[in-house]
């Protein structure tokens, strides 16, 4: 197994709570809360020297005004923005968008998201490794073919960060 060098994450409902979401009239969230421990698992990603990417089917404002509110901007390397890009996940643009950018091979990366569908089969698709965020119910949670089954399940940050360190003693 190769070292990671990217971890990339989806925003809803893997970052950001979506249920917090304060939106204005034209849909764009203002503000929203993060998942307990994501703000840190983020911040120390990015400490032990990884680089971090956002995919996400989202409005432009969307990201950028929560990543913002939360300080985490700027921990981010690249974006794959569905509006910027003028598609969504799970197409394969999204995810080579920010693989391109930084330089970084399909299997060398990392997607982490809330959707099996979008963010787990897209992923899958090009041969990154794949991390299924399971907060919540509110999208479909059994896999419907092998491109949709992901590596890894987590269910918390403080799960989450556990994998890095497995991962990182395996690769490392």
């Amino acid at each position: 197994m190769e070292p990671i060098k990217l971890w990339c994450f989806d925003l809803g409902d893997t970052i950001m709570q979506e249920e917090t979401e304060v939106k204005d009239p034209s849909k764009t969230t203002l503000e929203a809360q993060l998942f307990p421990g994501m703000k840190e698992a983020l911040q120390q990603l990015k400490h032990q020297g990884y680089r971090l990417a956002l995919i996400a089917d989202t409005r432009p404002g969307t990201y950028k005004n929560v990543l913002r509110q939360h300080g985490i901007y700027d921990l981010f390397s690249a974006f794959a923005i569905s509006e910027e890009l003028q598609t969504s996940k799970p197409h394969r643009r999204m995810f080579d968008h920010v693989l391109q950018e930084l330089h970084v091979d399909a299997e060398d990366a990392v997607m982490c998201g809330n959707n099996l569908a979008r963010d787990i089969a897209g992923a899958n698709a090009l041969g990154m490794r794949t991390v299924w965020f399971h907060w919540n119910d509110r999208y479909p949670t059994e896999p419907k073919n092998a491109l949709e089954t992901p590596d890894f399940i987590v269910h918390s940050a403080k799960e989450f960060l556990e994998l890095e360190r497995r991962l990182r003693s395996e690769t490392g």
